[in-house]
């Protein structure tokens, strides 16, 4: 294993009022990555970037383990992964680092603290289902706002059906592409709205 490799840094917010510059800030990195997006599965752009930059003696240094992946099985993956081919993983806040030569106590380590991670996200989530539904009967729970008015989405339908681009739709709307496809599907669904 060489030992002049690089410190790499990777960031993953989920949210555009995320703070990344919180996640590694004191950290000495050469490079770092940074993902806006969900953790719920390791296809991420910047995540599969880095998995191409990196090289045998890097280290990979990541804020927590939740950042790197939300599911034990990702996250025994991707440090499974990194460490057979020579790279280091550390976890800043949790105070770890995984060389592959590492002892089982470690690897149990890894397996129970991921794992709680992970039963701590689910209590959460749990908890927001169970609070909608309390609201919804106390009829105070709205749901999200539209992103567009009753007016707009027939425009919008129509344009993208007669082939206007769509990312340049979506920009004009002020909605994200993804949203733009959820109004097209709905309209394909509804058989009372004609495109």
């Amino acid at each position: 294993m060489a030992a002049n490799g690089q410190r790499i840094g990777y960031i993953r917010i989920s949210s555009e009022d995320q703070n990344p510059d919180r996640q590694l800030e004191g950290q000495t990195l050469d490079r770092v990555f940074l993902d806006k997006a969900s953790g719920k599965d390791a296809q991420r752009p910047a995540l599969q970037a880095m998995r191409n930059y990196i090289r045998e003696g890097d280290t990979v240094v990541v804020h927590s383990m939740d950042r790197l992946a939300r599911n034990v099985e990702d996250l025994l993956g991707l440090v499974n992964e990194f460490t057979s081919d020579g790279i280091v993983v550390e976890f800043v806040k949790d105070n770890l680092r995984f060389t592959g030569r590492d002892s089982p106590m470690s690897q149990l380590m890894l397996t129970v603290l991921g794992a709680v991670a992970q039963f701590e996200r689910d209590l959460i989530r749990e908890r927001q289902r169970e609070g909608i539904a309390l609201a919804k009967q106390r009829g105070v729970y709205r749901g999200r706002n539209r992103k567009l008015s009753a007016e707009q989405v027939p425009e919008l339908v129509r344009r993208a059906v007669a082939g206007e681009s769509k990312a340049a739709l979506a920009r004009e709307y002020g909605i994200s592409r993804e949203t733009l496809y959820q109004y097209l599907r709905q309209v394909c669904r509804d058989p009372v709205v004609s495109a």
